[in-house]
């Protein structure tokens, strides 16, 4: 099987939505000024952020620093992530895919609690620290990372299917891309088969085991398409009503990631 976190770094890199920087963007930005609580603690400081996603906050913030040092560069955190993203080598693959997996888990544990949907910031399946924010210490911790990597990067893909099925075309653009930032042969096959795979998602919707990872999910695929059309809308209604997503955990996810 492929290595699932590293291949959402290289998703991240090459097929999000042309809006999808700035959403990630949102996001970060969201986290350092409340941290994981929502209360107001800076995200940037202590344990308040999770491993993972504190070395993600770090890079974006070296980013910002330099940025500030040279008035040619500007435009704030998405800025800098898009410099990230479009740096090269594995130790940043490898670092946009944990960080990206704990961007999610984050945007989720606080849209459950502010939605009071259970499963919040203190109801986290596992434990008070979603799987996505520490680095797995076991065998059964990183098999649950990976299977939710997993169903995160079926769902960018579904996504993008919602208003009409990905062209051969796009299905090799986007894997040529992702060839070229280091994805191996076995990425590239898993990848190019999800994308040539009909659209179920009823099928889909059976394969998420919590209302979590369904809040990651729908995240992800906010940065997978623009939601400009009335198919992409109605993909992403019916996937929150068929896992079971509270409107107000929805609603928080959209606001968090600047998305009407």
């Amino acid at each position: 099987m492929p290595n699932f976190s590293d291949l959402i770094g290289t998703f991240m890199r090459n097929a999000t939505a042309p809006s999808g920087q700035d959403r990630m963007g949102n996001i970060l930005d969201d986290l350092k000024r409340t941290g994981l609580g929502g209360t107001g603690e800076a995200g940037g400081q202590g344990a308040s952020t999770g491993g993972l996603l504190g070395g993600l906050l770090d890079a974006v913030q070296g980013g910002l620093s330099s940025a500030a040092q040279n008035p040619m560069q500007a435009g704030g955190i998405g800025a800098a992530l898009g410099g990230l993203l479009g740096g090269g080598g594995d130790a940043v693959k490898g670092a946009l895919g944990g960080g990206a997996l704990a961007m999610l888990a984050s945007v989720a544990m606080k849209a459950l609690a502010n939605g009071g949907q259970a499963g919040g910031a203190h109801g986290f399946s596992g434990g008070d620290v979603p799987i996505g924010l520490k680095t797995p210490e076991t065998p059964y911790e990183e098999q649950r990372l990976a299977d939710t990597a997993e169903l995160i990067l079926k769902g960018m893909i579904n996504a993008a299917k919602a208003d009409g099925e990905i062209s051969a075309e796009e299905t090799q653009r986007i894997v040529g891309k992702m060839k070229e930032s280091g994805m191996d042969a076995e990425g590239q096959r898993w990848v190019m088969r999800e994308m040539q795979r009909p659209l179920d998602l009823d099928a889909f919707v059976a394969e998420i085991p919590s209302p979590e990872v369904a809040a990651e999910v729908y995240a992800a695929s906010l940065l997978a398409i623009e939601v400009d059309t009335p198919e992409e809308q109605q993909y992403l209604q019916q996937f929150a009503q068929r896992t079971g997503l509270n409107p107000m955990v929805v609603q928080y996810i959209h606001r968090s990631m600047g998305v009407a």
